[in-house]
């Protein structure tokens, strides 16, 4: 996914001199065209985060749309004052590209684990938050982060990701996509848990249970016409997401499902990273796997929510 989102930013530099380019010390090579045919709007700063979005900020408000790249971790907590005062104060446009968001980064320990960004960008005001599931998806999002207002958080997985969208369903910032359609459960997701709720809806429904799967790419602003108008149909709602249960997707969805008041009330239950500090070192795979963000899982839970009651 990096690698499609800078070289798309590169295109689209060539045609649109409002574009900039900054970056955290990325390494050598790291969009060398870019750096060689357009070095005025390429800037690749040292490790000082939180002096490269006031930097964004600043070129922004000269009329630039600016895609900043590097680490999430280092995006959102290091950055957490500048995005809130100099981004969604000013509701500036520039782009976000996040390194390693949920726990791409497990070989590295918990410092890089990015389990609460999602909940961090959140809550600041005027803020966008995309979270593609592939490659292919990027390829859709990105030309149209050059004229969406505000600033944008895009949320990118580890690369090489299984591509699982399809060009045929209409992507669009702020519209949740319907991967899959069944009347027993709703299976909400964002990012690369699009594929663990797939499988997990193939499964089910071989047992004779439907699902419907709702991509929400788009985390904020959430598509509450699309929410709402597939939860009405269904028994249980589970979120899927690789991150920390509180604040993040399944915070925005059981927000939702709260302050609609469903009678008869829907059964819910969100999958993610409890509320800890996943420890030990691993692969993404291996982590996930340690936090239960899985499609056995999924099943499971979808299971028990459509279980009868005795009482």
């Amino acid at each position: 996914m990096r690698k499609t989102s800078l070289d798309l930013v590169y295109q689209l530099a060539k045609s649109d001199e409002r574009i900039v380019f900054i970056g955290s010390d990325l390494g050598v090579g790291t969009l060398a065209e870019f750096s060689r045919e357009i070095p005025g709007r390429f800037l690749m700063e040292g490790v000082s985060e939180m002096n490269i979005v006031g930097m964004a900020a600043g070129l922004a408000l000269e009329g630039k749309i600016v895609y900043v790249n590097t680490i999430a971790t280092f995006l959102t907590r290091r950055c957490f004052e500048q995005n809130v005062l100099d981004l969604g104060l000013h509701n500036v446009p520039v782009r976000l590209i996040s390194n390693g968001g949920g726990v791409v980064y497990a070989p590295l320990g918990p410092t890089h684990l990015a389990i609460d960004d999602l909940a961090i960008m959140r809550s600041i005001p005027n803020m966008a938050i995309v979270a593609p599931c592939d490659a292919e998806e990027m390829k859709r999002l990105i030309p149209q982060t050059v004229d969406y207002p505000g600033p944008m958080y895009i949320r990118l997985g580890k690369g090489g990701d299984p591509v699982v969208s399809s060009p045929a369903l209409p992507f669009q910032i702020g519209k949740a996509i319907p991967m899959a359609t069944g009347d027993d459960a709703l299976l909400v997701t964002t990012g690369i848990t699009a594929k663990i709720a797939l499988e997990a809806a193939t499964a089910l429904g071989s047992q004779g249970i439907g699902c419907t799967v709702l991509h929400m790419h788009t985390v904020k602003p959430l598509d509450l016409e699309a929410l709402l108008a597939h939860a009405g149909r269904v028994k249980a709602v589970v979120t899927i997401e690789e991150h920390t249960v509180i604040g993040g997707l399944g915070g925005a969805v059981a927000e939702v499902l709260a302050e609609r008041a469903f009678e008869p009330v829907k059964r819910f239950k969100r999958i993610g990273i409890e509320d800890v500090f996943p420890h030990g070192y691993g692969s993404q795979a291996s982590m996930m796997e340690h936090c239960g963000i899985t499609v056995e899982r999924t099943i499971a839970t979808v299971q028990d929510l459509l279980a009868p009651r005795t009482s």
